[in-house]
This record gives structure tokens, sequence and C-alpha cells, in this order.
């Protein structure tokens, strides 16, 4: 499902530039140092891994927003997909990131459907990417508005979990 998304026709509109998402993490990065509610070196790996999302892309139809509460399912059959306000043309790997944020175990999982037929492979670089753009530049907000990125699988978590990860 997700893949048919990612190839269907562009909707109007622009794709987020490169430049605006890197000051985005610019701001949340230094945010996030400035109020230590993280570690450093956490703010800092994970920086260098996010800037490989910022890579040069060919955009696709993407959701912008796929988490998995915005899926409903009825057995192995998608019956819904809701929020589309982000939609827009953007780098597929976001989307696929976004799904499996906080379930890096099940990222093979959804990748066997995504992979499969001769199409193009899923960049999983760039999905680990994604996952540290995502938890920096998300954390503030959900402190700001009373959820905690510190919960067992949340942001705090997901950057914990790529200081293991190559070196970009």
């Amino acid at each position: 499902m997700i893949r048919r998304l990612h190839e269907a026709p562009l909707p109007p509109g622009t794709m987020r530039l490169a430049a605006e998402l890197q000051a985005e993490l610019d701001r949340e990065c230094n945010w996030l140092l400035a109020s230590a509610v993280i570690p450093a070196e956490l703010v800092h790996r994970n920086r260098a891994i996010a800037e490989q999302a910022l890579r040069p892309v060919a955009p696709a139809f993407i959701h912008g927003d796929l988490q998995i509460t915005h899926v409903f399912v009825d057995g192995d059959e998608v019956t819904g997909i809701i929020d589309w306000s982000e939609a827009a043309p953007g780098d597929p790997m976001m989307d696929l990131a976004v799904l499996t944020l906080g379930h890096e175990e099940r990222l093979e999982d959804l990748l066997a459907g995504y992979d499969g037929d001769g199409r193009e492979p899923a960049d999983r670089t760039a999905i680990r990417a994604w996952w540290s753009l995502r938890s920096l530049t998300a954390a503030r907000w959900l402190l700001e508005h009373g959820f905690d990125p510190g919960a067992p699988g949340c942001e705090f978590d997901v950057l914990r979990a790529r200081m293991d990860d190559p070196a970009p």
C-alpha cells in the first residue's frame, strides 16, 4: 500500500527544501544542547546521522506523517489512512521512517513488502537518518505539549539506538 502511494502522481506543491530542513535541524539541536534534556554526545552523533536524510532525492508523493496511529488495518489489509495534512512531494524514506519510528524491529517486515517486484529497494541508511532527524526535531514540541519523548520506545530511545549505527 505504501509503495503504491509513493508511486502515485505527484500532487501540486513543492518538496520541502533541504535548506529548510537543515535550518530546523540546526534550531532544534541548538535548543536540545542549550536545554540539556539529553546528553550533548547524543545530539551531536544523531545530528551527523540526520544530515544524511538531506541528500538529493527524486520526490515522490508522501503522506508526511505516516505514523502507525494514522493507518487502519483489518487483518492484513489496510482499510484507511488518516491525517493527510502534510502530504506533499517528498522523500519516501521519510514515510517509512515515521511508520517504524520506535519500532525498529519491524523495519525488515515492512520492507519485505515494500521492496518486492523488482522495484528499487528502500534506502536503509536514509531511513535511519530520518529516524534521527524526526526524533531531534520533534523532541521540543513533544516536551512543550506534555508528551514524554523519554518514555520507553519514544524519541530519546530512538536517538540512543543510533549510537550503535556505523559512523556517517
